[in-house]
């Protein structure tokens, strides 16, 4: 299991929300090249970009910012917020990015993700974000009445590379990740899970690591490594077993 700092952007800074609310962010910093450089300074292998505002538009909203991190970093990186549609993907990933992530789209439009796939392969990663079991998307603007695992089937054979699974109640809130549900969803799919939202401490991290074996391959942290409430340096020894 790997850990993957988060940068999420509004107005081109690095913000963080409670709960998925436009209205309760606060800045962690507003140069989002420099924050990437940081954590793969601290040993991040992956980076996690999200374009808030494009999430909430339907479309790109963040691009300058974007670009801004892909040059300053080596490691691959992965965006959502905002993706509905092939050339929006094509043209990301030839900004340099290793993989987009379709959300909102993924839930109205399931034929986009399989042509995504069939077009990137390995390139396609789903987000499935959820408000007491059921699918959120636009922002978590809009709670559906589909399950998290019902949607997450519906791509079992078409070649995502992974699902990232946000329970939309513990993001931004350090209460901790919601594991029943996380392991719920690995457990039903054969689709390699990322667990986010909640994070807060590296006993958080440990409890993913125990239930890894369902087929968690990654955790995604925010605020708790903004705020020092964890040291992605010393959450990443503990995912590689190191001192």
């Amino acid at each position: 299991m790997i850990v993957i700092p988060a940068i999420d952007l509004k107005d081109g800074k690095c913000v963080r929300l409670e709960q998925g609310l436009m209205d309760k962010d606060t800045v962690f910093n507003d140069n989002p090249g420099a924050q990437a450089r940081a954590w793969q300074e601290q040993g991040a292998e992956l980076l996690h970009i999200v374009d808030l505002d494009g999430a909430f538009a339907g479309e790109p909203k963040n691009r300058g910012a974007i670009e801004d991190i892909i040059k300053s970093i080596t490691i691959p990186a992965q965006l959502g917020g905002g993706i509905r549609d092939i050339a929006t993907i094509e043209a990301y990933l030839s900004l340099g990015l290793s993989r987009v992530i379709i959300g909102t789209a993924a839930q109205r439009n399931p034929e986009l993700v399989r042509e995504a796939c069939a077009r990137f392969p390995g390139r396609i990663v789903v987000g499935i974000d959820a408000k007491d079991g059921m699918v959120a998307v636009q922002g978590w603007a809009e709670v559906t009445d589909i399950t998290a695992v019902e949607l997450a089937r519906k791509f079992e054979d078409c070649g995502v590379a992974a699902i990232i699974y946000t329970d939309i109640s513990r993001d931004g809130m350090l209460q901790g990740p919601n594991l029943e549900a996380t392991r719920a969803l690995a457990e039903a799919v054969s689709i390699p899970i990322i667990a986010s939202g909640g994070v807060s401490s590296l006993k958080d991290i440990e409890n993913l690591m125990a239930i890894e074996a369902a087929g968690i391959t990654g955790v995604i942290t925010g605020k708790a490594v903004y705020t020092g409430a964890i040291s992605l340096n010393e959450a990443i020894a503990l995912t590689k077993g190191r001192p």
